[in-house]
Parts: structure tokens; sequence; C-alpha cells
């Protein structure tokens, strides 16, 4: 090692938030902690929230606020509702093209058919079973 660049290493006093003290060596001579062995939760079996600059009481505040506030909708929330709405609109129109499509094509083949059959008339129905045994006959 070279000499003169190394920090002293000496014996330090350890204080936790709990009032514990106790001696371990540092390079700094006092030394404060928010948790030791004697207060953690692990070691005594406690469930404790460990408040670091008071980020628990200001989620906590959050919590509350977003609760009691009317829920309001983030700017993501609000254009994927818009999106939402967009496509069930497109969906419907769609769906209606689709219906109309279909009417359309049931339309024209009615009129299709209408078209190929001849009107029958009473006087007609009887030669036509005529032609069907003169081919039966020739067969």
């Amino acid at each position: 090692m070279k000499p003169g660049i190394h920090p002293t290493y000496q014996v330090a006093t350890a204080t936790c938030a709990c009032g514990n003290t106790f001696e371990t060596r540092s390079t700094r001579a006092q030394i404060r902690t928010d948790i030791c062995g004697v207060c953690h939760p692990f070691y005594t079996g406690e469930q404790r929230i460990i408040d670091t600059a008071g980020q628990v009481e200001r989620f906590m505040k959050r919590m509350e606020a977003s609760q009691t506030a009317g829920r309001k909708v983030s700017k993501r929330q609000e254009r994927l509702q818009v999106r939402s709405a967009a496509q069930l609109e497109a969906d419907a129109r769609q769906r209606e093209a689709e219906a109309r499509e279909r009417e359309a094509t049931a339309a024209t083949r009615r009129a299709n058919a209408q078209a190929d059959e001849p009107p029958e008339s009473p006087a007609e129905a009887p030669a036509g079973d005529a032609v069907a045994e003169t081919v039966s006959a020739q067969a």
C-alpha cells in the first residue's frame, strides 16, 4: 500500500434512530442509521413501515386523493377510449355495409330467378305433365 493516501481506520460509534448505540470500526467517527439489528422488522418479527423522508405519507396522500377525487382519467386512457370508440364505430359501419350488400345480392337473385321463370298459368300445368309422359315413353 502506498503511504499517506489511505484514510484512517478508527473506532466509530453507530447510533440508530431507535436509540441503540454500538461500536464498530469505520473511517468516520460517528455513524447515524435509520435501522439496526435491534429494531429491524426481520429480527423483531414486527411489521413496521420505515419512512424515509416522508415517502409513505406522500404515497398515502396520493392514494387518498385518487380515490376521493372522482377518478381522473389519464391521457393514455383517454386515447385508448377514443381509439376503441372509433374502432367500434368502424365495425358498426362495416356490419351495416355488409348487411346492405347481402340484401342487394338477395334482391338481385330474386329478380334473376323471377326473370328466368316463365309465368305459370293454369292451362299450361297439365301440358307440362304430358311432355313428361312423352319423354318417358320415348325412353
